[in-house]
């Protein structure tokens, strides 16, 4: 079983953090005026900056007995409080499940999602979805940030979307690849069927997406506390029934739903989708029609860019040959 750390804040009778591990260390005079996540990696060169940074952001680590910024100054004679948390084990069933595997090194691995596969366990999904596959294949070898049931989990993509997904194995690799995808600069492309004939060649919908007021399995345009989703459009082909058009969808945001809510903003549901679209599935779909076909970002150890291709699932084809 994989082990990850787990973050307990609320404090036992004798003032420690529960489910963690208590250490006192005091600056000596080679810490002077240095960041404290910066001294802290310093001292234990095993631990990497950014876990620092996020036990300092969490309130587990404690200059002079205070809350403080990992950018905060230390000093000669400050007293740190560090609170571990110790390891627990996952209760996530490994699973042998096999694995389209697009790249693979020592710090991440591009996967094919097929259609069908949940990412990550939830109510009513404890087995079979791409986190129990990954545990087995990796042996447990995952980033634990995003927590204990989405080991490796950056972003994600829906259960009836396939196509091309990052998987962290560590820390510092998810916080690099996060931080690409909060500054927009991961390349994220996807291609689908929607219905009708879409007359713009391209176009983007800019918008607000949150949780749908009235039908909780839904998302939503334009509703209280949405956060902003950018969807950039472009036809790939038309054809001549007019009953459907093969596009093209640039992400600069990667809201629940976004693309399957934006499409059918603009009356063009992706087609088979199950809720969003008409409830008509004369191509015997099962479920939306997209694909997550390009997936680009900067390696987090090396820092080259890397781009990486899905292969159009076999259903696609089976729809160019009725369309065409």
């Amino acid at each position: 079983m994989a082990k990850k750390d787990k973050i307990n804040t609320k404090l036992t009778d004798e003032g420690i953090f529960e489910g963690t591990d208590h250490s006192t260390l005091e600056v000596g005079s080679e810490g002077g005026l240095g960041r404290l996540d910066a001294y802290l990696t310093a001292q234990f060169p095993d631990r990497t900056r950014n876990f620092f940074k996020k036990l300092i952001d969490d309130g587990l680590i404690l200059l002079n007995e205070k809350k403080v910024k990992a950018g905060e100054k230390v000093s000669p004679g400050d007293k740190i409080d560090l609170y571990i948390p110790r390891p627990v084990e996952s209760q996530i069933l490994p699973q042998d499940i096999p694995l389209d595997i697009l790249y693979e090194d020592d710090d991440l691995l591009v996967v094919n999602k097929p259609k069908g596969m949940v990412v990550h366990p939830a109510p009513g999904h404890a087995e079979g979805t791409l986190v129990n596959a990954l545990m087995h294949h990796c042996m447990g070898s995952l980033s634990g940030i995003n927590g204990e049931m989405r080991p490796g989990i950056v972003h994600r993509i829906d259960r009836d979307t396939t196509g091309a997904l990052v998987v962290a194995k560590n820390d510092e690799a998810h916080l690099k690849l996060s931080e690409q995808i909060k500054a927009h600069s991961m390349n994220r492309i996807y291609v689908g069927f929607v219905a009708g004939n879409v007359k713009e060649d391209e176009g983007t919908v800019e918008s607000t997406i949150g949780r749908h007021p009235l039908d909780r399995k839904k998302m939503a345009m334009n509703v209280k506390n949405g956060k902003d989703a950018v969807t950039h459009y472009r036809v790939l082909e038309r054809f001549r029934s007019g009953a459907a058009t093969y596009m093209e969808f640039r992400l600069e945001t990667g809201r629940t739903h976004q693309i399957r809510v934006h499409m059918t903003s603009l009356h063009h549901p992706l087609l088979g989708d199950p809720v969003y679209g008409s409830g008509k599935n004369p191509y015997h779909l099962e479920g939306q029609a997209l694909h997550a076909r390009s997936l680009g970002f900067i390696h987090p150890r090396t820092g080259e860019y890397m781009e990486f291709e899905a292969p159009l699932p076999d259903y696609f084809n089976k729809l160019f040959n009725v369309f065409r």
